[in-house]
């Protein structure tokens, strides 16, 4: 009995860590469907203009993404299921084993004692003893006798409950996984039609080569825009911080009486106190910044990728495009303190803010509440994402993270 409880016990540990990876992929599975609704929303709205785009092929390919993700984890979710049940049929083969012996073992006690039943026997057993220590003795083997078949009748019934219990719960994840097969099905046909259209529109967008070339190189402009402004930031700042440092050494030489030696201020610039507990308050927020937008999708990823029509093109991201709804509202991802608000030729409005060494850059925006120097919360509204008023009419946020001049992938930093 006592192996049958250590293995019991080890089956319910079992369970519980899989029920704990099941609540995982059941809330990664609701949040990706959270994401194919919006895209399928973006997509919605993208289709009021009948041409193919750019922008609808990207939310496509995000789309796809996001279903196959899907996929994956119903999977992984059938997986553990099954490892559920087998564990449960299992258990229930051997409790019902377990049952039949305690069963067995229960009705010799029984016929045991019915041979032994009247008071008569149980007074002549104990006074038949040879001794008084016998005698004790034989009283409590009576005694304990008596209770170990009480709870022999208790755990036969605690048993079938069990049983009862494990084999309700056995038809219940049966029922589920086939649930799951037929979600999976149809995830799996609409990603094969998804997958069809991305190959119709892929034919189309690649007649457009020498449009999407000329988009390419004014990106490409813009991000070079961007990127001399970031350096003016660093470079001002690089200035400010020789100015106190020149000024502390003179204080020092004044009050000192000896002459004024050069302070050493290389191509980076001493943070103040201030400066130093925002940057490690950034980094401490390190894959759990909010978003810049309170409802996005990315796509364009950070860094250097193929282009998504053109062949043998490659493209230079130095951020992460979150494509988001006509209207939507761009917002800072850290409190921090506005460092530059400029216009942009061909991008609108972009707007830089620091937060110690750390820079977020918000390009494409109109309607900026924000201005230089101005010190902003986490989630304060900084404008209104700007509608492209081409064919495509996309609303895109092109954000950017920055330590110093190094740029860093926001995706590393926002929550997922």
């Amino acid at each position: 009995m006592r192996s049958f409880l250590l293995l019991l016990i080890f089956v319910f540990l079992n369970l519980l860590v899989h029920s704990q990876s099941l609540d995982e992929l059941r809330k990664k599975k609701q949040k990706t469907n959270e994401d194919i609704k919006y895209t399928t929303r973006l997509l919605e709205d993208a289709k009021k203009n009948q041409k193919k785009t750019l922008n609808k092929f990207n939310i496509l390919n995000k789309q796809i993404e996001l279903r196959s993700s899907l996929i994956t984890g119903i999977n992984s979710e059938v997986g553990v299921l099954v490892e559920f049940i087998d564990q449960n049929a299992w258990l229930v083969n051997s409790l019902n084993n377990d049952l039949e012996d305690l069963k067995k073992e229960y009705a010799k006690m029984i016929v045991f004692a019915q041979k032994n039943q009247t008071n008569y026997s149980k007074i002549l057993f104990i006074l038949s003893s040879n001794s008084f220590n016998q005698a004790y003795k034989r009283l409590m083997y009576l005694r304990q006798y008596t209770e170990y078949r009480k709870r022999q009748a208790e755990l036969i019934q605690w048993i079938r409950d069990l049983i009862q219990v494990k084999v309700t719960r056995l038809q219940l994840q049966r029922a589920e996984k086939e649930t799951l097969l037929q979600s999976q099905k149809r995830e799996a046909d609409q990603l094969t039609q998804e997958k069809k259209q991305q190959g119709q529109y892929l034919t189309t967008l690649q007649q457009k080569q020498k449009e999407f070339e000329k988009k390419l190189r004014e990106q490409q402009h813009i991000e070079a825009q961007l990127s001399n402004e970031i350096q003016k930031i660093i470079e001002e700042e690089v200035r400010k911080s020789r100015e106190r440092a020149l000024e502390k050494a003179r204080q020092t030489a004044k009050q000192t009486g000896k002459p004024m030696s050069k302070p050493s201020v290389g191509n980076t610039y001493e943070m103040t106190p201030e400066e130093k507990l925002a940057s490690g308050q950034f980094e401490q927020n390190k894959r759990h910044l909010p978003w810049p937008v309170e409802r996005g999708v990315i796509t364009d990823h950070f860094g250097v990728h193929d282009h998504p029509v053109l062949k043998n093109i490659v493209v230079r991201n130095n951020g992460v495009d979150i494509s988001t709804i006509q209207g939507a509202k761009a917002r800072a991802v850290f409190a921090g303190e506005v460092s530059r608000v400029f216009v942009v030729n061909g991008g609108n409005t972009a707007v830089i803010i620091r937060h110690g060494k750390y820079l977020t850059v918000y390009s494409n925006l109109i309607n900026v509440q924000v201005k230089s120097g101005e010190k902003v919360s986490i989630k304060q509204t900084i404008g209104t994402i700007g509608t492209d008023s081409d064919d495509e009419a996309k609303t895109v946020l092109k954000f950017q993270i920055w330590k110093e001049s190094e740029k860093l992938n926001p995706e590393e930093w926002i929550a997922r």
